[in-house]
């Protein structure tokens, strides 16, 4: 059994530390983080030359220490060189491009390692674009789940959003912004269309967060692409509080003057369910009138 208490081990007793990163504005990183950035014997980050250039900015000298790029293309062929230091009694500190290593970036390979073969691993932390977009979205944060980037293909992706459908907690995405309104126009067909805020360029310049149902950011998001770095938080689902007699007589009314597949459009919208339940029960709905004529 490893001995995780040793967390608390200095910094030059021979293990590693992974330090949060800004995600934006420079001045967030912690004072902890520049410390260990200053103090530790090797600097290993997912790029170097953003790491370096934190360091410019807050006049930490590399003194001529190792500066080692480890991402997720050679974190096989480093890790055995790393533990290699390790075992020398050399502290590293490990950075990921921006936040906090492991939260959708690299560095879960060579803590693992570094854990299994009884080596110090702490943190040194500070920003995080799930915790930040959390803060400022306007969503419930009592309980969320991150999910991740969502798969390129669209089926995939509409796989990928269904299973964390019935999650009873809000959900957080990343996204690239080339894609942005094709993930909230599925996650609108998946989930029914819940409150959402996509929140954009956290921390820098051109922060939003923009709020409203999935279908009108989708909408918006289509004719307004979006640029940089994207955090999507959706509401969680509250489709418990809708009942199947109010979903049918809702659906009944929308069916007077809709067709189905529209009825089942407007009636998702209106109680936050997801599109393709109403739809299947409008369906069967529909079936059932014209049996009774």
């Amino acid at each position: 059994m490893t001995d995780v208490t040793k967390a608390q081990a200095s910094t030059n007793a021979g293990g590693i530390t992974f330090v949060a990163t800004p995600i934006g504005t420079a001045r967030d990183i912690t004072l902890r983080a520049l410390d260990v950035l200053r103090d530790v014997d090797v600097l290993v980050a997912e790029d170097t030359r953003t790491l370096r250039k934190l360091m410019d900015i807050h006049a930490i000298p590399v003194n001529g220490r190792p500066m080692i790029a480890y991402h997720d293309h050679n974190g096989g062929a480093v890790r055995p060189r790393l533990m290699g230091l390790l075992r020398e009694g050399k502290s590293i500190a490990y950075a990921s491009e921006a936040g906090t290593p492991l939260v959708a970036d690299p560095g879960y390979g060579l803590a693992q390692d570094a854990l299994d073969q009884g080596f110090a691993v702490t943190s040194a932390p500070g920003p995080s674009a799930v915790i930040t977009a959390l803060t400022i979205a306007g969503l419930p944060t009592d309980r969320f789940f991150f999910a991740g980037f969502a798969p390129n293909a669209s089926s995939a992706r509409k796989g990928f959003i269904e299973e964390a459908r019935e999650i009873p907690g809000t959900l957080v995405f990343y996204e690239s912004p080339k894609r942005l309104a094709a993930f909230l126009s599925d996650a609108s067909g998946v989930l029914g269309d819940r409150q959402a805020t996509v929140c954009r360029e956290l921390t820098k310049k051109f922060e939003e967060a923009r709020r409203g149902l999935l279908s009108e950011l989708a909408a918006h998001y289509q004719e307004n692409k979006a640029k940089g770095e994207v955090v999507v938080v959706i509401d969680r689902n509250r489709s418990d509080s809708v009942n199947a007699e109010t979903l049918e007589d809702s659906l009944r009314q929308a069916l007077q003057t809709m067709r189905v597949r529209d009825a089942a459009d407007a009636v998702s919208k209106a109680h936050g369910v997801a599109r393709r339940d109403v739809y299947q029960l409008a369906i069967e709905m529909n079936k059932e009138d014209r049996n009774s004529d």
